[in-house]
């Protein structure tokens, strides 16, 4: 099950992060920005071949005792991380890899829209809407 998911800026500066367990909010807030540290680094070590690729899927980060944080960047360095209940060994990597084509679609929609400016925060329904139906469609 998705407990958390975030989009942030190429400035590493949260445009939105949504997690299940308000309770546990400010855990998965640090494991998103701890999880920045890797995206560098794999972005880093990937060099001028990450602008050559078509995918930007960035695979498992790290896991934790009771979490996995899969990370996801855009061709213009916007990052996708989505944090995973460990608990759940059905969900496969391709079903992850097309939870971030859906997010990074809908992300698409929101930068399309000419009322929206970007950098800001996203404050849209329909990219909220679909974000809670990607963490209920992995239970």
């Amino acid at each position: 099950m998705a407990v958390c998911i975030a989009v942030i800026a190429k400035e590493n500066y949260p445009l939105y992060i949504r997690s299940v367990p308000t309770e546990n909010e400010l855990k998965f807030h640090y494991m998103v920005h701890t999880s920045l540290d890797v995206v560098d680094e794999k972005i880093s070590a990937l060099g001028k071949a990450l602008v050559d690729q078509r995918e930007l899927y960035l695979g498992l980060l790290y896991p934790t005792e009771d979490h996995k944080v899969y990370g996801y960047v855009t061709n213009s360095k916007v990052k996708f991380v989505m944090v995973v209940d460990s608990s759940n060994t059905a969900l496969r990597d391709n079903e992850i890899r097309s939870m971030f084509r859906k997010l990074h679609n809908s992300y698409t929609d929101v930068m399309c829209n000419p009322f929206y400016n970007p950098g800001d925060r996203i404050h849209s329904r329909a990219f909220d809407n679909m974000v809670t139906a990607m963490m209920i469609q992995v239970c």
